[in-house]
């Protein structure tokens, strides 16, 4: 970054040139829409101003490019500045309106995360244009890179320039350390500011929110000498957060004047913390609600396995004429591909092909997504091959994932064939994906062959993730000294899902020394989980040593705590119906037995006999 001599304060908007030019201009730009505009309302209005010449005019180029930049579209924000600088020239001279269109443009490259785009601009900023909007924009944009590193680089600069102490700078560069998690920095600047506003209280409390220092962020709130709904809504946020639902209702029940974002994030507390009862009493108080409101109840009925109501609150927000948009279609198929929520993920996605959503990738992503983990990866499939219209490696991934996770891995490997072919670059997911294909079908070699070459091949290195599923392979294989010497080798320390895949190994292949030492690395990571000691009673039941299994059990009583009973689910016509082990609280119990006894007998005369390995201890 090149200095320059002197730092100016920020221009206010200026105007130069005839007056019938400038009520022209003024026009135009009153034209265009306020808040999020519309991309064809907005290329209609730049081919007027194109046909009159003023989209040279810095103020129009300036708002065109804002409006484009809220619109992601970044080419276009580069080919309205692009005309206007060449209209004013190379050496134009350092005005009001020159600065205002860099600044514009590097706000654009800030709000689109572009951090090296950001810089380049400001490079080629003379520098008697820059002032101190242009170091905050600046600022901003650098702090996309997720380091703190250039953030510090810009904060040295400007610190030459005296400029350190300005109170937009300031703020720029709290929110920019805190976002790249420097938050001792972000303090730094705070408490050595002469000036602060509104603010910057509420960007440092803000970034102690972001770090989860909740406490910390109400002894700040507490001291403000000036609140705004901002410093409300912050520390609602930060309780929302942190899962203290009764602090921030408490709170909210404070609040001198609030908005539909203080009452969304009351709401979003009460479903973190799971009392859905209570969300739902006050979102129905809510005087108004938006998009994102709706979206949070929706959601998180769905993640909860409340379909039915998820549901009837879809119905309710089509009917309140509340659109969808991607990041909320997403959101919701998140919920419901965690719960299983087949029946509501399906109702979502005949909407989006009714409101032609499905262009979207991260609509078809998510779609994919939540068909493989409901059971459905044809359905998967068929979008992955005829919906979907532009893919990117998120789509291979989940795909190639689906069909690994429902043990089709011929299938899995054809696709990641197909993936290479098509020029797609695998990450690591991919190969974990690989893996777990080659896991499901015994395919130990190949195995073997894509983790030595993973490195060499696609340039990933194996992660701990990469070694769990050799390690399982190798396990489920009958190779269980293999893994465990791969367990010693890894160059992290074994986590419980490791030691818990060759558990489950020595359970399938009945070996019992190996067996004793997964559960004893499991107890010291996982000290309360009597289930790890029920798995070694029945090792050592099947292998007839019932001195040790007594033992076992000892231990497991030891742990103070049960072993989670398993349990099976169904979802019919919208609703979750789940059962466990002798449960009789079903209404239609003795039906369900019944149909149970008749499966039972039918699978036994085919041929299916149950496996001899399983569990004793219940």
């Amino acid at each position: 970054m090149s200095a320059s001599p002197a730092l100016r304060p920020a221009p206010r908007w200026g105007g130069g040139g005839a007056p019938s030019h400038r009520r022209l201009v003024e026009d135009h730009l009153a034209s265009l829409p306020h808040g999020l505009p519309r991309l064809r309302n907005l290329q209609e209005l730049h081919a007027q101003l194109l046909k009159q010449g003023l989209h040279r005019d810095p103020r129009a180029a300036s708002k065109l490019i804002a409006s484009y930049a809220l619109l992601r579209r970044v080419p276009a924000c580069r080919r309205v500045f692009s005309a206007a600088s060449a209209a004013s020239g190379p050496h134009a001279a350092a005005t009001t309106n020159t600065t205002l269109l860099a600044n514009t443009l590097l706000r654009a490259y800030a709000l689109n995360a572009l951090p090296h785009a950001a810089l380049a601009a400001f490079s080629a900023m003379p520098p008697r244009q820059r002032d101190t909007f242009t170091y905050s924009s600046l600022i901003k944009a650098l702090a996309a890179s997720g380091a703190a590193a250039p953030v510090r680089a810009a904060h040295a600069h400007v610190a030459k320039l005296g400029a350190v102490e300005d109170t937009f700078v300031g703020n720029a560069l709290i929110d920019a350390y805190s976002k790249t998690g420097a938050a001792p920095d972000a303090r730094k600047v705070f408490d050595e500011m002469p000036d602060r506003d509104v603010v910057s209280w509420n960007t440092a409390m803000a970034a102690m929110v972001r770090q989860g220092e909740v406490a910390g962020a109400r002894r700040m709130f507490d001291e403000m000498p000036e609140k705004d709904t901002v410093s409300w809504n912050t520390m609602l946020d930060g309780y929302a957060k942190a899962g203290e639902a009764e602090e921030a209702f408490e709170l909210f029940q404070t609040m001198p004047e609030r908005n539909v974002v203080s009452w969304s994030t009351v709401v979003s507390a009460y479903c973190k913390k799971g009392d859905m009862e209570m969300a739902q009493v006050i979102f129905d108080k809510m005087p108004t609600k938006n998009l994102v409101t709706w979206t949070i109840m929706v959601s998180a009925c769905a993640q909860k396995g409340l379909v039915e109501e998820a549901g009837r609150l879809f119905t309710q927000m089509k009917e309140a004429a509340v659109e969808l948009d991607v990041a909320a279609v997403v959101s919701v198929l998140a919920a419901c591909a965690e719960s299983g929520s087949l029946a509501l993920g399906k109702r979502i996605h005949r909407h989006v092909r009714l409101r032609k959503l499905g262009r979207s990738t991260l609509v078809c992503n998510a779609l994919m997504d939540m068909f493989c983990k409901c059971g459905c990866v044809n359905r998967a499939d068929y979008i992955f091959d005829t919906e979907i219209v532009e893919k990117d490696s998120v789509s291979w991934n989940i795909i190639i994932g689906g069909f690994a996770m429902h043990g089709d891995g011929e299938k899995a490997l054809d696709l990641f064939v197909q993936m290479k072919q098509q020029g797609f670059h695998p990450d690591a997911v991919t190969l974990i994906n690989v893996l777990s294909a080659c896991t499901h079908m015994g395919l130990v070699e190949e195995g073997r062959r894509y983790f030595a070459n993973m490195e060499t091949d696609y340039g990933i290195r194996p992660q701990i993730e990469h070694y769990g599923c050799m390690v399982d392979l190798l396990g489920r294989g009958g190779l269980i000294e293999e893994a465990v010497d791969m367990i010693k080798s890894m160059p992290w320390e074994p986590n419980e899902v490791i030691w818990g895949s060759l558990l489950s190994a020595c359970r399938l292949h009945k070996n019992v020394e190996y067996a004793e030492l997964a559960v004893n690395e499991l107890s010291k990571l996982q000290p309360s989980n009597a289930g790890n000691y029920a798995v070694l009673s029945n090792i050592y039941a099947e292998a007839g040593q019932w001195s040790d299994m007594a033992k076992a059990r000892v231990q497991m009583k030891g742990t103070g705590s049960q072993k989670i009973a398993g349990s099976s689910w169904i979802e019919l016509d919208e609703a979750l119906h789940e059962f466990t082990v002798g449960d009789r609280k079903h209404p239609e119990t003795d039906q369900i037995s019944e149909m149970v006894d008749r499966l039972s007998s039918h699978v036994k005369h085919v041929g299916c006999v149950p496996a001899d390995h399983e569990l004793i201890v219940q």
